[in-house]
């Protein structure tokens, strides 16, 4: 097939998520006639994934958060978007997936499948429905209707994970009149995004407000005590609980892709600078992405955040147009939305020689910077968050 050819063959995307449906419209935007097919394991609906953490505080309904349903999405985009639809298999060879006892051809295909929230432990059936993940609108639709019916509308929430998603929600629960416990086995809050000082000072403005922090502790078990939940401490205390929120991490959805033969890692999906993974006319985007690893899978680049995405999904429209384009991603900070105490990161790729810190009270800038003393992160609280832009121009990117 030419490459004129691959610009007009039918595109398949799996996954309506961020990323999908982003690829989709930058497709459509450059070529209104091309056969485009999403594939959806839920109900496809559009909406906008890092809104769901602060939509807590704002009391804020599922349905208020979709921009578009699937027949929306599917008009505005002109594609055909299949919703409730698992992919079972994909076969490389023959360029095709197997839907049950369906075969589906495609001419290229995009896995946009994202990651799921992983649980580092079983949860009793008796506690399913006090124990949530949150990682799209149909997990912030079970707990917020939870919510919205338990008495008095004030819970009390524990939240297991102290990294940036238990953070953003422990901040949104607590700002929508909910007590809420932070349980974590790091010492400090933010432990990838933050170095110690700056992870005490948030965690210092989170128990001013009133959010009480269990750092160096685990959950070693969950009792269903009729009303709520207890949870067990691994050094023996209890904490009741209305609900629990596991906040635990993600890990890439690379099942499907494994199987198909593809190359894969911890990270993800494996693929070069132009999103490209093992196969011939496939390709990874997203969250189950790791960039510029199919060739050194411990250089690659898994980042989970929009701007990355957003630079993925312009770069990989213009390879699916027929123009290949390698993606670049820049020193784009993390703003993480804890209003308590404002944070601002770049993480650096690899661990820095050390961290320059400077500040006072919940002020402070932090510079991670090489022997030499070239910068290559930064994380910022409070006031010091002014800096991002100054910062960000002098830090190297993360994917040049």
């Amino acid at each position: 097939m030419s490459q004129s050819d691959h610009s007009t063959a039918p595109l398949t995307i799996v996954g309506t998520g961020m990323a999908g449906v982003g690829l989709a419209r930058a497709i459509r935007s450059r070529d209104g006639e091309r056969p485009i097919t999403l594939i959806s394991a839920d109900s496809g609906d559009e909406y906008t994934k890092p809104l769901l953490s602060s939509a807590f505080a704002k009391r804020q309904t599922a349905q208020s958060l979709v921009m578009r349903d699937a027949v929306g999405l599917a008009a505005t985009l002109r594609a055909r978007v299949r919703t409730h639809t698992t992919v079972d298999a994909i076969d490389t060879a023959r360029r095709r997936l197997r839907i049950g006892a369906e075969l589906l051809p495609y001419g290229q295909l995009v896995l946009a499948t994202g990651a799921a929230p992983w649980q580092p432990f079983e949860v009793a059936s008796s506690l399913r429905d006090r124990v949530f993940q949150i990682n799209d609108l149909d997990g912030y639709r079970r707990l917020r209707g939870v919510l919205d019916r338990h008495p008095g509308r004030q819970a009390r929430i524990a939240i297991i994970g102290a990294g940036l998603v238990g953070c953003e929600f422990a901040n949104a629960l607590h700002a929508g009149g909910h007590r809420v416990a932070l349980i974590a086995p790091e010492a400090t809050p933010l432990p990838r995004l933050l170095p110690p000082p700056l992870g005490r000072a948030l965690g210092e403005a989170f128990a001013e407000a009133g959010i009480r922090g269990y750092f160096e502790r685990q959950v070693s078990a969950l009792h269903d005590d009729g009303e709520g939940v207890t949870l067990v401490l691994d050094d023996g205390e209890a904490l009741a609980a209305d609900m629990v929120l596991v906040a635990t991490g993600l890990r890439p959805r690379t099942a499907l892709a494994e199987v198909a033969g593809l190359a894969v890692s911890p990270a993800g999906i494996l693929t070069d600078r132009r999103l490209a993974t093992s196969a011939p006319n496939v390709f990874a985007l997203g969250d189950v992405a790791c960039v510029d690893g199919l060739d050194a899978p411990v250089g690659g680049l898994s980042a989970m955040y929009v701007q990355p995405l957003q630079a993925a999904v312009k770069a990989l429209a213009a390879t699916l147009a027929g123009i290949p384009t390698e993606v670049s991603y820049g020193a784009w900070p993390v703003v993480v939305k804890t209003p308590l105490l404002p944070v601002v990161a770049l993480p650096p790729r690899d661990p820095p020689h050390r961290w320059r810190i400077e500040g006072e009270a919940s002020d402070f800038s932090a510079l991670a910077e090489d022997e030499s003393g070239r910068l290559l992160g930064f994380a910022l609280t409070g006031r010091c968050v002014r800096r991002k832009v100054e910062l960000a121009r002098a830090a190297p990117p993360l994917l040049g």
